[in-house]
């Protein structure tokens, strides 16, 4: 004869047994998931590995020498002449040092931007 206390043991064991089976069968598919991203990010790094290998031959000096030679007379490329190249006394000032212009006699002088000014109220 079963008494009810049993009956209700019965039914806890039946339900810890199937929420058991249902968190693992969520691990399993967890696990696959991240396998199948595992790959998929090894397949990237591989990728971009031939990539850049690609990119090491393509830009080697002698075959690009090559190429200039060949379309020579398409592209009408000539070697960079040294007086070309800027000094660095020759570049634009730095944004700091640029003069303000001289402001007419009925302007007002600009609102003075300080590294706080984000449009929104100073505090």
């Amino acid at each position: 004869m079963l008494r009810t206390i049993d009956i209700i043991m019965i039914g806890a064991m039946a339900a810890a047994a199937t929420i058991t089976y249902q968190i693992k069968h969520r691990t399993d598919d967890k696990l696959q998931d991240l396998k199948h991203i595992e790959a998929e990010i090894q397949l990237e790094k591989d990728t971009i590995e031939l990539l850049e290998a690609d990119w090491a031959l393509l830009t080697q000096p002698s075959r690009l020498e090559k190429l200039a030679n060949a379309y020579k007379a398409e592209l009408n490329l000539a070697p960079t002449d040294p007086n070309q190249l800027a000094r660095p006394n020759e570049l634009p000032m730095p944004k700091d040092s640029v003069p303000q212009p001289a402001l007419a006699a009925n302007q007002k002088p600009p609102i003075p931007m300080d590294k706080t000014t984000t449009g929104s109220v100073k505090r």
